[in-house]
């Protein structure tokens, strides 16, 4: 495993190598920013709705925006992916579920 986070509902969120590889494969600029990537399930500025069970955690990094698509089982729960953009409004469209203050 490369590392794990807590999710603002308390479910521990794991980040598979598997996942990790698939994430930096796609999206190189996050290559080095696994721990970026956790403190945005941590510590997100947004979590908004994701497709079926998923969520997206959403925090901002200097003029653009990180999201993470993750999961939450039960008592467990794992990353699918991650990205980077800057068009917030188009994912905040989704729906948001929770939101910093």
């Amino acid at each position: 495993m490369t590392g794990r986070a807590i999710s603002k509902n308390g479910v521990p969120i794991r980040l598979t190598e598997e996942r990790w590889f698939h994430i930096v494969e796609n999206h190189d600029e996050l290559a080095g920013l696994s721990d970026e990537v956790l403190l945005t399930i941590e510590d997100p500025d947004f979590i908004v709705k994701g497709w079926i069970d998923e969520l997206l955690a959403v925090r901002k990094i200097n003029a653009k925006y990180l999201i993470v698509v993750y999961k939450e089982l039960e008592d467990d729960g794992f990353i699918i992916t991650a990205f980077i953009t800057k068009k917030l409004d188009k994912v905040l469209r989704r729906g948001v579920i929770w939101q910093k203050k």
